[in-house]
């Protein structure tokens, strides 16, 4: 019985993703996953094509898998009888890759569409855009007009989908407060 509950962090770039992602995996003591596409840019630059983006998304669904088994695993280990559940909090996934490919690229790879619809999350922490900008040698919009835009594109996607959903917003222990009371109502409710 898969007693993992996945917890995806989403929203615009310096949002405080990552921020909240490691927050969260020190407070459950779990794994997070990070954005797959930081390494990356890095390795290989910010001139990214659309066939990028594909190779991107395969890799943030290969570092997911890898960081859930290891989860498994881990419990596994633990005791036979081992019956908590666990938490999996994962820095982006497929609704970011597809807002991504669409914001950028006006078009969307057909694989990504399919594992939007395949892949099962328990609940989505959409981070909003209320936070300072930070620079980064990585980040594409500075403008707070266009972080908005992004923001509402994601709330549309949360609003029209059946997964439980929270707006995360305020200060850093503002945003980590209401994702932890987020994250607490999902397990009670199991």
């Amino acid at each position: 019985m898969e007693l993992t509950k996945k917890i995806v962090v989403l929203g615009p770039e310096s949002t405080g993703k990552s921020t909240l992602c490691e927050q969260l995996a020190l407070h459950y003591n779990t794994l997070w996953v990070p954005e797959f596409a930081r390494a990356y840019l890095l390795e290989h630059g910010m001139n990214y094509s659309y066939q990028d983006l594909l190779t991107i998304a395969t890799g943030q669904l290969e570092l997911e898998d890898k960081y859930f088994n290891d989860l498994q695993l881990n419990r596994s280990n633990q005791s036979p009888n081992n019956t908590h559940q666990s938490l999996l909090i994962i820095d982006t996934n497929m609704h970011v890759m597809k807002v991504w490919c669409e914001f950028v690229f006006n078009k969307c790879h057909d694989w990504i569409l399919d594992q939007v619809s395949d892949r099962k999350y328990d609940l989505y922490l959409l981070c909003n855009t209320d936070l300072p900008w930070v620079k980064d040698e990585l980040r594409e919009y500075p403008d707070l007009k266009s972080r908005q835009n992004l923001f509402y594109i994601y709330k549309e996607i949360m609003v029209n989908q059946s997964i439980p959903w929270v707006e995360i917003s305020g200060d850093y222990k503002q945003r980590f407060e209401r994702a932890v009371v987020a994250v607490d109502d999902l397990l009670a409710a199991q």
